[in-house]
């Protein structure tokens, strides 16, 4: 086991159950947001929970502008984790950007994943129309992460709302912010265009683990046609919408969060 990766990645391993669980936090988020609904499987899985470099409690000296000007920096932290805890048939749960960064980490090396569990998922967020639409016109990119850099604790509290598109969780929007303005605003940013720029549209294909879509209703920032598409473009998948209202139903509506992802664990599709 490398405890320089542990410490690095601020890793906390909970429970003793026969398979693990692998949380990995979206844009802006660290293991904490996972608190709630990784609490329901703690009796019957191994859990394991993490920081990237760079967000959370992680050691903010080991991050490497180069390295994580692209999500395959991301991806690295999570083949790091898996390598130092000896994890293999791990079920991946991953959040908004973190499905795909759990999706290339599964391509680079599939023997540690069972399944990929991807609540809001997008392999894309700009429209490429008349093929796909995944959210965002360029200028619009272009303006938060100029906006970002003129004034972040704007941005902190406007995309927060956006996030939610929900005003009925006013408690978890300001969670949301206080993560975001937690954050050093030259890493959000950079991880920000990693994110909002990436397109893995062209490694859909090649997935060789099965994946779980779990589609938020009135998602902003992933909305239904991509979730579709996804289902549509990666081998050996299942498709549940969500009747929670916006991009962080972990948050928002854990139960229903959890109710989806027991069901799916329970059906068969996944073997304890």
């Amino acid at each position: 086991m490398n405890k320089d990766i542990l410490f690095r990645k601020n890793v906390k391993v909970i429970g003793n159950g026969p398979q693990t669980i692998l949380f990995a936090p979206g844009f802006g988020c660290d293991q904490t947001v996972w608190e709630v609904v990784a609490k329901a499987f703690a009796n019957d899985y191994k859990l394991v929970l993490f920081d990237y470099v760079g967000t959370g409690q992680s050691d903010v000296k080991a991050y490497d502008i180069k390295k994580y000007s692209t999500l395959n920096g991301y991806a690295q932290d999570v083949l790091d984790v898996c390598a130092a805890l000896n994890l293999e048939n791990t079920i991946f749960i991953g959040h908004s950007v973190a499905s795909m960064i759990g999706m290339l980490a599964s391509l680079r090396q599939p023997e540690y994943f069972s399944h990929l569990i991807m609540l809001g998922p997008s392999p894309c967020y700009l429209n490429d129309p008349p093929e796909y639409y995944g959210g965002f016109e360029k200028d619009q990119l272009i303006g938060l992460l100029d906006m970002m850099e003129k004034n972040y604790l704007g941005w902190a509290t406007m995309f927060a709302q956006t996030l939610l598109n929900n005003s009925n969780y006013p408690e978890v929007r300001d969670d949301l912010e206080d993560r975001f303005c937690s954050t050093d605003p030259v890493i959000a940013r950079q991880f920000a265009e990693a994110t909002f720029f990436s397109d893995n549209r062209k490694d859909l294909t090649k997935v060789q683990v099965p994946s779980f879509i779990v589609q938020c209703s009135e998602d902003v920032i992933a909305p239904e046609s991509v979730g579709q598409y996804l289902h549509q473009h990666l081998p050996n998948s299942k498709y549940q919408k969500l009747q929670a209202i916006g991009h962080c139903p972990h948050m928002t509506d854990p139960e229903e969060t959890i109710q989806v992802i027991r069901q799916y664990l329970q059906s068969g599709a996944v073997g304890c």
